[in-house]
Parts: structure tokens; sequence; C-alpha cells
């Protein structure tokens, strides 16, 4: 029997989708766009390449083309989310590089278009925790009023010396500000981690949870780390390979990481969505389903749920 509060099926952790059903009571659909920003471990205020993980598109899902102007990027990928379900919602996702890193009248001109828009119920903003001036905040703060908004955080890991590996190019401490600045705010904040990072043991993961278990935010999402092609990490991996993850290491990873959050955190991902012609490694990312039946029957047959170790 579960007997988890959070859910609406056999899930024994807080889904993003029993978020989204029993806060809006319909499919709700996440509409990637990219918003034409780069990054400051980018363009030399902060460093050169980016994290050495992600791709030159910033880590982006779109299938719209970079050139592309927001609307018509958002109504070219709305159509594709169309033809599997009628009469949702939306939430505009902005997901590629960090897109509050620019002068304030250019985020405005990204956001603004969504605000009157009666089928978009939420907006997701993905950015960095150094991207975040008082002036950016202040806004999106004064918006929330209109539509809820989302600020997603990459923190990976929670040591600084991976940090300075990934070529991250900001602190643990720093991220904390960020975080602690929001909490004064009606902005909703979703942290990213990564699991199987080079160098990295399955207790450093499972202090990285613990590390942020206590701080202010609303949402995590949980990657395992793909090698994917035309990185910094793919040549580290070429020249030097290190030990990936298998499977079941990762599901353990994950199960034991849902255990000591706090039930109230939303799960949105417990996996990554590579695109399978650019993958390296691991090849068992690409079977999504399977990684989530495992973990979901795994928890069943221990009877374990999210939060039963948080402290």
């Amino acid at each position: 029997m579960n007997n988890f509060k959070y859910t609406l099926d056999n899930k024994r952790y807080h889904t993003f989708n029993y978020y989204l059903k029993t806060t809006y009571g319909c499919k709700v659909s996440k509409v990637i766009i990219d918003g034409h920003f780069s990054c400051p471990n980018r363009d030399g205020k902060k460093g050169y390449g980016g994290c050495i993980f992600c791709s030159s598109t910033g880590s982006g899902d779109s299938n719209s083309s970079r050139c592309d102007d927001i609307l018509k990027q958002y109504n070219a990928n709305k159509k594709v989310m169309d033809r599997k379900w009628n009469n949702g919602k939306y939430i505009p996702y902005f997901q590629s590089f960090s897109n509050t890193y620019g002068p304030l009248t250019k985020i405005k001109n990204m956001i603004n278009p969504f605000l009157t828009m009666d089928e978009v119920c939420e907006i997701s903003i993905a950015t960095r925790c150094d991207c975040l001036e008082d002036d950016v905040i202040e806004y999106l703060n004064s918006i929330t009023h209109i539509k809820p908004i989302w600020i997603e955080l990459g923190l990976q890991s929670y040591s600084d010396i991976t940090g300075k590996f990934i070529n991250k190019g900001y602190t643990f401490s720093e991220f904390q500000e960020a975080l602690n600045k929001l909490e004064k705010t009606n902005i909703k904040v979703c942290v990213h981690i990564i699991n199987g990072l080079p160098q990295e043991t399955f207790e450093d993961n499972i202090n990285t949870i613990k590390a942020i278990n206590h701080l202010p935010f609303d949402a995590i999402k949980i990657h395992m780390l793909h090698i994917i092609k035309n990185t910094k990490l793919a040549d580290i991996y070429h020249n030097n390979p290190f030990k990936i993850l298998t499977r079941d290491e990762y599901i353990d990873t994950v199960i034991e990481q849902l255990r000591l959050l706090k039930p109230e955190i939303i799960i949105e991902r417990l996996t990554g969505d590579p695109v399978k012609e650019d993958l390296i490694e691991p090849e068992w990312i690409l079977n999504k389903t399977v990684i989530l039946n495992e973990i979901d029957k795994k928890m069943a047959k221990l009877n374990i749920y999210q939060g039963d170790k948080y402290e």
C-alpha cells in the first residue's frame, strides 16, 4: 500500500506531474525556448568554454533554431505538444544558457509576451546563481502575481573542488547567497544536481543532498552525468576514461537521495534526456522509462518513500 502524501498513483516521491495536476487540473507541458543569452563562463567574464559537460547549444533541447525569435520558437514547439495533448496549458521554459545574463530590458522583452496568454500557466527560466542582479529579481518578483515564476539554478555538486574542475565559475557559498535572496520573494526555485561527476563518489552525491536539504528551494532535477560529443568532458573521457555509474548504481544513488529529501520538494526530473546521436556514454541512460520503473519497483519492494530519512 502506498501511503505517500503527494501522489495520485504508484509514485513514492513528489512528482512534478502531481504538482501540476493538483494545481491546474489538466495536462501541462513545458515548451522549450532559447532566450538568446550566453554564460559568464563562456564569454570571458568568468572563463571560457562553459561547463565541461555543456553542449554548444547550452544543453538546450529545442527543436527550433536559436536564430528564431521568442514567439516563433514558442509557437513551433507548442505545435509539437498539441499533437499529443489537446486543451492543455503551457510553461514557456527558457532552457539554454543563462537567461538572466543580460540587461533587464532584454529579459523583460523575453518574458512579457507570455504574461497575457491564458494558455500559459507558469514561466520557467534557467540561469546561474551569479546572474541574478537585484533589478532582475525585483522585476521577476513583481510579475509573480500574474504568472508563477520559476528560476532553475544549476548547482551540480556542493563541492567547490568539483565546481572548479567542471569550470562552473561560482562557489557553493555564492549559490547559497542566491537562494537566500530568492527566499525573500515569491519566485519559485528548482535546483539541478548531477550524479556521477568525475572524481565524485556515492558519498559526494549524498552529501550534495545533505548540503542543500535545509536551504530554501521548491523543486529539484536530478541528472545522471552523460558525455556528449564535442564537449570538453568528451575530450577528458577520451584521453583518460573515468568511471561511469552503472544503471543499478545510479538507481541506488537516486533512491537514497529521495529518502533524504523532505517530502514537500517537487521532483521535476530523475534522469537526463540526451540526444541519441550525440551521446557517448552511458548508453543505458537512453532507456528512461526503464530507469524510472526500476526506481518505482525498488522503492515499493523496500516500502520506502521520499523523505523517510529526512532530518
